[in-house]
């Protein structure tokens, strides 16, 4: 077999064993499933490695579904576990940089409200442990990716740099095969 193909083999299988190491994680955490509730002060910006992003009041980074469809959340069940809805009573406060005219609520099948932002229902990541962590961005979990959203109310699509590197630093690595 040509070298190529067995670097781009083992290059593939890591990145499969890494997936699956990461959705090992998120599934055997044993989480039990519990909605975010969103404090009074309301929705803002906070600074992650992916930039400025839409967080809690305590920077939680908050992240949309692209599996929902429009304003109504297709997060339900074991999903919800591992991604809290946000949700309030009635529209939060607008941070600095928050623009209120894009926030509002959705109604959950259950009856309760969802912070929506741009028109996307809002979601915490349970592996986010401290503000400014983006552990969700990217995720390809229960039917669809997840990405933090921004002050524009659209997906940051972009992946966080690796851990280890800072921002604005370009790494290039060669390989002799």
């Amino acid at each position: 077999m040509p070298k190529k193909m067995v670097a781009a083999a083992v290059v593939a299988l890591a990145l499969a064993a890494a997936g699956a190491a990461a959705a090992s994680a998120v599934t055997h955490q044993g989480f039990r499933s519990q909605a975010a509730s969103l404090s009074a002060n309301g929705l803002t910006l906070h600074t992650t490695k992916l930039g400025k992003v839409m967080a809690t009041s305590s920077g939680m980074t908050l992240y949309l579904f692209k599996a929902d469809k429009g304003t109504k959340s297709a997060c339900y069940g074991k999903c919800a576990t591992f991604w809290p809805p946000l949700l309030a009573s009635k529209k939060p406060a607008a941070g600095t940089g928050v623009k209120s005219s894009l926030i509002g609520l959705t109604m959950r099948k259950n009856g309760t409200h969802q912070v929506t932002y741009g028109g996307h229902p809002l979601y915490r990541f349970k592996l986010d442990k401290k503000p400014g962590q983006t552990n969700g961005q990217r995720q390809d979990f229960f039917g669809g990716l997840w990405y933090a959203v921004n002050s524009g109310g659209k997906a940051i699509t972009k992946a966080p740099p690796p851990a280890g590197t800072t921002t604005g630093t370009t790494y290039t690595t060669t390989s002799p095969y």
